[in-house]
């Protein structure tokens, strides 16, 4: 930030409410009076076109009307303003919503001519107020800064590649006349030369404006304000020099040198800054009291060399670069001496505070640790008396179901409740989702559902989870979660012992062996003996199961035809177990397995399993031969059918025949 701001010699707010760019303003003799005096030529896209001739006074004598010349209500916003023998003011209007002028002046080839580029692309050029010609420049997708050189008769432009491309004038004229951006494509198809960048330079970012001052009539540079650096080229494409910014600009303007070989630049910033560089070389710096979009330099009659700014919201500022600083002093804090007993005993009380603070609270109160929703599911003790089971029998066996209550319980108001609840495959429930109303505090609902089995193989767990998901007062999503489990009865019946099996599996446990009916009450109801050391289980899709207890030492045997089917009533075994002689009191209970681990077994149903998936993907590929084989066969027997004169079938109908009995077969192997 510079210590010196820039000094206010006239300023002025224009309207209300209006807003303005880069092209708005212009500086120069519009009058043509000949005495030297710049007038401020300044245009809005409200349509208001103004001319001023500043003039320094006492505040008391000048008005803004004593500087005002000219005010006009345009019909159409005003993009841009230059001046040539007369002010030319670019409207948007002619093929698209916004339009942008190029440039104004004298030419060798022409009284007064006038550029626009429209925003698809196309260069029209006006000699006074008729139309010329105009050309779509190659490539066109967004119109970026435009200027004129002098010395080359070209145009510079900015494309949207993010690189500088020449166009001469002469190009532009003898090039394919195109009445459309289409036809301006179609160039090299048809006759007639196409038009052409004379050089291009890519810069590798976005452009901000383009600037080619006539300050020497031997060589000419263009400049070019991109979003980072500062480019100085030379009339034929190669770079003279490169500035990189630190900042962000907002305008810029290159004007005459002070010392041959050499230009000056302003450049305006984002943060209210107006630099002056000679070339690269950051000479002055000053504070503005806004943000400019468009910076000129003009002459007036007590002052030569103005710095005419005009920020977006209309503050139109004339101001010269002064030497006044502008201190900012830190008042003075009245000092007292420091009693450093004193600020020793704060300190020691202050960190006790702390201390005891970090102690005794947690990084969050308990008030919001506390789950806002309680979830309490209940199983119930007895299946349905109607089964809600999509599958209403397997095996010849009647699939049951359970109830699960869910009962829901709001400490505080919550908002946008929503109950979700997932089972183990193949197990299933009657509703996954439920969507309830908000809850008041103290408030409670209960959600019913049932849950069945759905599939012809057992599951790995008979557990469920329940998630609530939901919004706090304060509209803080949070989640609440509760777990429960269905009972074995769910996916096997009571059944009668078996006397060998293929698999067997021994669990050691460290006290005497107990009365199975106990453990398995809901089982006991078709025991057709009084022996209480074997219980058998049918699985509603696999095989049966049997448990037996030792009568001589402190083990339980399960075994089955299919090891698979173990697991689930191994399971529940230990788990019952637990429950029992917990409910006992013994809390030295131990299950253990002391035998070597059924690997082989375990390898046996994975290979069994791998050649079940094998032979699917087969058979599936078979079927789909088949099916195309089909499909062929039909076309060929319609073809036939249609045919006026009729001819034998060749066999088709026996060949459709087959293919069909081996879909059919393909399809029962496959399930």
């Amino acid at each position: 930030m510079s210590l010196f701001k820039a000094r206010d010699w006239w300023s002025s707010v224009l309207g209300e409410g209006e807003e303005f760019d880069q092209g708005c303003l212009c500086v120069g003799d519009v009058d043509n009076s000949g005495s030297g005096n710049d007038k401020v030529v300044v245009g809005s896209f409200l349509g208001m076109l103004r001319i001023f001739s500043p003039h320094p006074g006492k505040s008391d004598e000048l008005t803004e009307a004593d500087t005002q010349l000219l005010e006009v209500q345009l019909s159409e916003p005003v993009v841009q303003v230059e001046l040539g023998k007369f002010v030319s003011v670019a409207p948007p209007g002619c093929s698209s919503p916004q339009e942008a002028l190029g440039t104004a002046g004298n030419v060798e080839h022409g009284d007064q001519y006038q550029l626009r580029l429209s925003m698809d692309g196309m260069l029209m050029f006006f000699e006074q107020e008729s139309y010329a010609f105009g050309r779509f420049l190659p490539g066109f997708l967004l119109p970026g800064p435009l200027s004129y050189c002098i010395r080359t008769d070209s145009f510079i432009t900015v494309s949207s590649a993010r690189q500088v491309e020449c166009y001469r004038y002469e190009t532009l004229a003898v090039a394919t006349d195109a009445e459309t951006k289409q036809d301006s494509s179609l160039q090299s198809k048809s006759s007639g030369k196409r038009l052409t960048a004379d050089w291009t330079l890519v810069l590798g970012e976005e452009a901000l404006d383009i600037c080619v001052p006539n300050t020497s009539p031997t060589m000419s540079s263009i400049f070019v304000l991109g979003e980072r650096n500062l480019f100085c080229l030379k009339d034929n494409g190669q770079i003279r020099f490169m500035k990189k910014l630190e900042y962000n600009p907002s305008c810029f303007l290159p004007y005459g040198p002070v010392s041959e070989g050499t230009t000056n630049i302003l450049v305006c910033t984002h943060n209210n800054m107006l630099l002056v560089y000679q070339d690269v070389t950051l000479k002055w710096a000053a504070q503005l009291s806004c943000v400019p979009v468009a910076v000129r330099i003009a002459n007036f009659q007590e002052l030569k060399g103005l710095v005419v700014s005009l920020s977006s919201g209309g503050h139109l500022q004339c101001s010269y670069m002064g030497t006044d600083p502008s201190f900012f002093t830190v008042p003075k804090v009245d000092a007292r001496e420091v009693n450093y007993d004193e600020v020793d005993a704060e300190m020691k009380t202050l960190q006790k505070v702390i201390r005891e603070a970090t102690r005794t609270q947690d990084i969050l109160s308990r008030a919001e640790t506390e789950e806002e929703l309680t979830l309490t599911a209940v199983v119930s003790s007895s299946l349905d008396d109607v089964s809600c089971a999509v599958i209403p029998e397997m095996n010849g066996m009647s699939v049951p179901s359970v109830t699960v209550k869910v009962k829901i319980k709001s400490r505080g108001a919550v908002e946008n409740p929503k109950m979700t609840v997932c089972v183990q495959p193949p197990l299933a429930v009657t509703q996954e989702q439920f969507v309830m109303d908000s809850m008041g505090s103290g408030r409670e609902q209960v959600v019913r559902f049932s849950a069945f089995l759905n599939g012809h193989y057992p599951p790995a767990d008979l557990s469920g989870d329940i998630a609530v998901s939901y919004s706090s007062a304060t509209g803080i999503p949070r989640v609440s979660q509760c777990k429960f489990s269905l009972p074995l009865r769910l996916v096997c019946y009571p059944s009668s012992a078996i006397k060998n099996a293929k698999y067997k599996i021994t669990v050691d446990t460290n006290k005497p062996p107990i009365n199975l009916y106990e453990v398995f009450p809901d089982f006991s109801e078709k025991s057709d003996n009084n022996d209480t050391s074997a219980l058998g289980f049918q699985l509603i899709t696999g095989s049966r199961v049997l448990v037996l207890a030792s009568k001589t030492s402190q083990r339980y045997r399960i075994q089955s035809e299919s090891f698979e089917d173990i697991w689930l009533v191994a399971k529940e075994l230990v788990q019952r177990f637990d429950k029992h002689f917990a409910s006992l009191g013994v809390k030295d209970f131990r299950n253990s397995f002391t035998g070597p681990i059924p690997l082989p077994e375990y390898f046996e149903i994975v290979d069994h399993h791998f050649e079940l998936r094998v032979n699917a993907q087969k058979y599936q590929d078979l079927l789909s031969e088949r099916a195309v084989q089909f499909r062929a066969i039909q076309r060929r027997l319609l073809t036939r059918f249609k045919d006026k004169t009729p001819g034998p079938l060749q066999n088709l109908d026996s060949l459709m025949e087959g293919t069909y009995r081996q879909s059919s077969l393909c399809l029962c192997l496959f399930d």
